[in-house]
């Protein structure tokens, strides 16, 4: 069909033109262009090239030859364009093909020649094969610039990032969908980067497989990848994910560029959290206990101040033994700089006393000082200070 529907085409065209065996060479002319032939390309970089064809004799058949393209990949950006212009009162047929090569290695390179098989008719009506041919094209290919992790030569490029609900607002239990779309116009699917690994000191991440497409259009393949994550917080309360970034080279601008992805605060929403646990109130003692305690004490330090050694014994263990081991645990770790330790201690903690609004803010702090941008603003001994004088 397409071929009988181009044949009524070429066939209707004007009859003004000669039809005979002779064929002048500006009867029919076929050409090549490199778009920025003036730049050498690295290796791997699109280079754009559009083949023109004008037909000023009816044309019945035609078969478009490519040549070899050795050196290169390529993709064929859409179908052949054909259409009408007009010279001198005399209509014109032309073709349009637009194609995107890849060079695969440095060095001088050859576009071979491409060739248009044609059947063209004569004063008599009789068809008779007419080839021709565009001019080959050399290119100079310059090697891929060293790069520290993946070359990415790319005409434009666009970075979004998206969330299925707002991460600082997540019920108990609730994750949240992280989407990262990269477009890429000038590429392959398979150029694009790979898919970056997530990281999160405290957070709970599940990768998803990603997906790659690509459409056609005349300024090359637009090729778009999706990299999703679904997000949890690894505690009760927030988590920080870490930014990353990567590297591509602006082929317009032919400047190297970086894309940095920023990091993200994922968090419950305190609303949703339990209100804080009212500790016991303190057990009230009858007159009877309280006064034979007061009467063992002073027995027993009677006794010290006599026999001069058990008293004094007492006092020491006392100073250097706290009676509470949770609060050991978060002074040690806070002297040992384990920041994992103080906050699981601090944790169990305010578990058994209750978790506080001044304690629970306390909690955030450590978390966005440990794992934020600007780690340490808070000394860990402060935060044992505050954190045990907190209700």
């Amino acid at each position: 069909m397409r071929r009988l529907a181009l044949l009524l085409w070429f066939l209707t065209g004007s009859a003004l033109w000669a039809q005979t065996t002779s064929v002048n060479p500006s009867d029919l002319t076929l050409t090549v262009t490199v778009a920025n032939g003036d730049v050498a390309p690295y290796v791997q970089e699109m280079v754009l090239i559009t083949i023109e064809g004008k037909y000023r004799r009816h044309v019945t058949r035609e078969i478009m030859e490519q040549p070899d393209l050795d050196g290169f990949n390529w993709m064929q950006l859409g179908p052949d364009q054909w259409y009408d212009t007009t010279e001198r009162g005399k209509k014109v047929k032309n073709l349009r093909r637009r194609m995107a090569l890849y060079p695969a290695r440095a060095g001088r390179l050859t576009i071979g020649a491409f060739t248009h098989h044609l059947t063209l008719t004569d004063e008599g009506d009789d068809w008779f094969g007419h080839d021709i041919q565009s001019m080959p094209i050399t290119i100079e290919v310059l090697p891929a610039p060293p790069v520290d992790a993946w070359w990415f030569p790319v005409r434009q490029l666009q970075v979004s990032d998206t969330w299925s609900n707002a991460p600082d607002q997540l019920q108990p239990g609730e994750g949240v969908l992280r989407m990262i779309r990269v477009e890429a116009i000038g590429v392959p699917p398979d150029m694009i980067p790979p898919m970056p690994e997530l990281r999160s000191p405290s957070a709970m991440i599940f990768a998803h497989p990603e997906k790659r497409l690509v459409e056609l259009s005349p300024e090359g393949p637009v090729s778009v990848a999706f990299w999703r994550w679904t997000i949890r917080p690894g505690n009760d309360t927030s988590a920080i994910v870490e930014p990353f970034s990567f590297d591509y080279f602006d082929t317009r601008n032919r400047v190297a560029r970086s894309v940095t992805v920023s990091a993200q605060r994922v968090a419950m929403d305190e609303s949703s959290l339990p209100a804080p646990v009212e500790p016991p109130a303190p057990a009230r003692l009858s007159v009877l206990p309280v006064a034979a305690l007061f009467l063992a004490a002073f027995v027993a330090g009677l006794g010290g101040i006599l026999y001069g050694r058990q008293f004094a014994g007492f006092e020491r263990l006392r100073r250097l033994a706290p009676l509470d081991p949770l609060r050991r645990q978060m002074s040690r770790a806070a002297r040992h700089g384990d920041v994992a330790a103080l906050r699981r201690a601090a944790q169990e903690l305010a578990r058994r006393d209750g978790v506080s609004n001044d304690r629970r803010r306390l909690l955030e702090e450590l978390d966005r000082d440990a794992f934020g941008r600007t780690p340490g603003r808070m000394p860990l001994p402060d935060f044992v200070h505050r954190f045990l004088r907190a209700s």
